[in-house]
């Protein structure tokens, strides 16, 4: 009996420890993932670089400015469209007014810059009219050269009869005929000139010339000449006295014969 318990009983299997799973093994052991399951892994968490995150962070600042402007904007305007129609014809009246004392202004400026541009033009005709004057005033007083129409008047004197005298009022003369500018022998003469007697000659402010005595006059040929040989006149004495005098009308004469410029000793101007 016992031997037949024996046989029915099976064979035991040998005692072999158990190996774990590899990893590949498991996973392919595991369920197949879904194609969703796929794509959600993929987007998420996502995988941004650092180029990608910059830009993203401009465009979120230029959107940030530009709601801020259109904000800023629909604020400014918003008391004008919520203000009463009072208050906007106020409004307008002050724009005006404004407006009207910025073009008061602008006048003045205008008048002012044209005061100023006249004022220059004043000033310089002034200045033109200074300079011709003090031309003026050094043609008589000898201390520039002048040129003109005039005459040249020229007195020989072989017997030395002519004196100082009748050469004075030969100049008196030409000055009575208009004349501007005289000069005799290289010798300006002026308002203060003097004349004297010389041995063998005659004295101009202390300087002697002898004949002939040659007159260089500006001034209107047409009187200038008349003045002189007017019956009883200049050339009537001066030819008493056995003197020559011949007198030639020109378009041009030159005095360039000058006196040194005097400086006052104790005159100034009274002008401020």
């Amino acid at each position: 009996m016992r031997s037949m318990s024996t046989e029915n009983t099976p064979p035991e299997e040998p005692n072999v420890p158990e190996q774990p799973l590899k990893e590949g093994a498991a996973q392919v052991a595991g369920p197949e993932e879904t194609g969703r399951q796929r794509l959600a892994a993929g987007l998420w968490p996502p995988r941004v670089s650092r180029a990608q995150l910059i830009v993203a962070l401009l465009l979120f600042v230029l959107g940030l400015g530009l709601a801020i402007q259109v904000r800023s904007n629909s604020d400014s305007g918003a008391p004008l469209r919520g203000a009463r129609q009072e208050d906007l014809v106020r409004i307008l009246d002050e724009l005006d007014g404004r407006t009207k004392r910025l073009e008061d202004e602008k006048q003045r400026l205008e008048d002012q810059r044209k005061e100023l541009e006249n004022s220059s033009d004043q000033a310089e005709e002034a200045r033109k009219q200074t300079v011709e004057k003090e031309r003026q005033l050094g043609i008589l007083a000898g201390t520039v050269a002048a040129q003109g129409p005039g005459i040249t008047l020229r007195i020989t004197d072989p017997t030395g009869q002519v004196q100082s005298d009748q050469l004075l009022d030969t100049l008196q003369e030409l000055r009575a005929a208009g004349a501007e500018a005289i000069q005799i022998n290289g010798v300006r003469v002026v308002a203060g000139s003097f004349f004297s007697d010389e041995g063998g000659g005659v004295g101009i402010d202390g300087k002697k010339i002898t004949q002939p005595y040659e007159f260089k006059v500006i001034g209107k040929p047409q009187d200038l000449e008349p003045a002189l040989n007017i019956p009883g006149g200049v050339v009537q004495t001066l030819e008493k006295e056995q003197a020559t005098v011949a007198v030639t009308r020109s378009a041009k004469i030159i005095v360039d014969a000058l006196r040194a410029a005097k400086q006052p000793d104790y005159a100034r101007s009274s002008s401020p």
